[in-house]
């Protein structure tokens, strides 16, 4: 048993650990999603409830994550069993929403990747929006099989970078991956965002994305959309924390790592949001519009908007849309990476499975499924509903339930917890740091929770068809509930099935 644990990979050190951190939390979401959301939550204002739901929700949960992982050294579900005996059931659960978004978010990372290629020349035409539905994705508006060539042969390629990263293990694979892919995202970004803020009319999209609505702060949605925007970001509640925690060694500074992580995000947020609205000033400006009519979030703002302001640079833009979209595949390879090791992990130390063994079966699987359902027409209905509930229900119900089995059902595990990190950390946690997560971040995240739930049942999401989001909308989030309860009750041949602490 000792032995096994003795074998268990880790990070060649702390700053190997803080790079893949980094490299997980800052992924398609901080470039497309973030300045959009704070944009229409009261610009500059946003930033209050913003860092307040980082301190008080987002920050405790990064550290919890990082205590189960790093007190019990496996993946989410055997870390939660050693931590409480009926908690496996919420590491399936997390690993599981890991599974599905892995499969889905190596189809954007091959959008990302051809409207890089597309750059050179603009090919995406006039008419940016018809170009990506009709003519890139054939998106038909309902479920299709068409055969996609340019899916099909750009998810090879994905999965095959993937696979090999996922094969070299911790330091051979994603220590590298991520020593490469990060310092490459910031100079991509970086001389995006220079670029983007030297063009005329950039101030315009500047003072809409700091202008401060301080009337937005009486508005609860305001507030709800902070605490649910840093959850996403930081890559916490849905096991990829306590996966990467797991292969620290033994008396890594934890508190001091976890606040590194999450500065470096959020900045990288904040730059992201000047650069995107920097370049959309630019095209207000060209075409008179206001920054209203031309601001957008997600998928829109990737490959409708973004392709519009390029084509109204001219010749100067290839370079401008190579720094983008490069700077997508460069986030979405090293998030992907990290989604994908939390399933191969779990799976390995549930069963004592090797490393080839594990990424062969588990995310060789997901690279078949994501291969045959995304070279498609119906890549966008899929990537759009399987994210809808994915993130929504999904995270969010894992995250709510790690800190309902720990802080409500079993306080007395919270003494030990404070123990453990506090005995290596240099910023030591307390009662604060209980009644954030006892308190603060459960009501957050069950109010978050409920709203959508009640906004998805009330209205169908997008209008999509009953069909649809029965399959891959409710359907994903019962595959959650009822993989995660078979899973959990699966004799495993993992050791220490009596969940003591192993220090």
């Amino acid at each position: 048993m000792a032995q096994q644990h003795q074998q268990r990979e880790n990070w060649s050190g702390r700053s190997a650990f803080i790079i893949a951190a980094i490299g997980s939390a800052v992924g398609l979401g901080n470039i497309w999603r973030f300045p959009y959301v704070a944009y229409d939550n009261g610009g500059g204002v946003f930033m209050v409830p913003y860092v307040i739901a980082l301190f008080t929700a987002a920050i405790p949960l990064l550290f919890l994550d990082y205590i189960v992982g790093h007190k019990y050294r496996s993946a989410a579900p055997i870390a939660y069993q050693r931590m409480i005996g009926s908690a496996q059931y919420v590491g399936w659960w997390q690993t599981l929403v890991c599974l599905a978004i892995g499969i889905y978010y190596a189809a954007v990372i091959v959008w990302a990747g051809s409207y890089m290629l597309f750059s050179f020349g603009q090919k995406w035409g006039e008419d940016t929006t018809q170009f990506f539905v009709s003519d890139f994705i054939h998106h038909t508006g309902d479920l299709t099989s068409t055969f996609v060539p340019s899916m099909f042969f750009g998810l090879l390629l994905v999965w095959a970078v993937s696979l090999v990263i996922m094969y070299g293990g911790i330091r051979k694979g994603l220590e590298i991956a991520n020593k490469i892919c990060i310092p490459l995202l910031m100079v991509l970004f970086g001389i995006m965002v220079f670029k983007a803020i030297n063009l005329p009319g950039a101030n315009i999209g500047l003072e809409a994305f700091f202008y401060p609505d301080w009337s937005k702060m009486a508005n609860p949605n305001v507030w709800l959309a902070a605490y649910g925007h840093v959850f996403f970001s930081l890559s916490v509640g849905f096991g990829i924390m306590v996966t990467y925690a797991s292969y620290l060694k033994k008396n890594t500074n934890l508190t001091g790592s976890g606040l590194v992580v999450a500065f470096a995000n959020s900045g990288f947020e904040l730059l992201a949001g000047i650069g995107i609205f920097a370049a959309i000033g630019y095209m207000a400006q060209a075409t008179g519009q206001n920054v209203a009519e031309v601001a957008t979030g997600g998928v829109g703002l990737a490959f409708f908007v973004f392709p519009k302001i390029i084509s109204t640079m001219g010749n100067s833009g290839d370079f401008i849309g190579f720094l983008f979209f490069g700077s997508l595949v460069v986030a979405g390879i090293s998030s992907l990476v990290s989604i994908l090791e939390v399933p191969v992990s779990a799976f390995r130390d549930k069963f004592a499975w090797s490393r080839n063994k594990s990424v062969t079966v588990v995310a060789g699987l997901s690279a078949l499924v994501s291969i045959l359902a995304f070279s498609t027409g119906s890549s966008l209905i899929l990537v759009d509903v399987i994210d809808q509930f994915s993130n929504n229900i999904g995270i969010v119900m894992g995250g709510l339930m790690s800190i309902v089995w720990v802080f409500w059902f079993n306080r007395h595990k919270i003494p030990e917890l404070l123990n453990h990190i506090n005995a290596i950390s240099s910023i030591k946690l307390g009662k604060f740091w209980v009644f954030m997560l006892t308190v603060v971040t459960p009501i957050a995240l069950l109010i978050t929770l409920t709203l959508k739930l009640f906004d998805l049942i009330k209205t169908p999401y997008e209008g999509y068809s009953s069909l649809v989001l029965m399959l891959f909308g409710w359907g994903v989030v019962l595959f959650f509930a009822i993989g995660a309860f078979v899973l959990s009750r699966i004799k495993g041949n993992h050791a220490d099935t009596d969940h003591k602490s192993i220090d």
